[in-house]
């Protein structure tokens, strides 16, 4: 059992944040839930008169508009 690579200690890379614009990884992963999603489909589906068959559509143009919110809320973070 003579390891030159003990088994319990993570990298250095794992345990610390991301360089760039000083963003932890979990930042960098942002993904909206999906009770966010389904919220903000919701109210795409209701504004435009709800018609059938563009559950798709909504869902995805709701997490666009979320990733791209967050994007311009930590952009704007990291200038400030």
């Amino acid at each position: 059992m003579n390891n030159k690579f003990p088994q319990n200690q993570k990298t250095a890379a794992a345990s610390q944040s991301i360089p760039i614009l000083g963003l932890s990884q979990n930042e960098i992963n942002f993904t909206p839930s999906p009770d966010e999603v389904a919220r903000r489909a919701y109210f795409a589906y209701v504004n435009q008169g709800s018609p059938q068959g563009h559950e798709v559509q909504h869902w995805l143009q709701a997490e666009a508009e979320l990733l791209a919110e967050r994007n311009l809320t930590w952009t704007h973070h990291s200038h400030n």
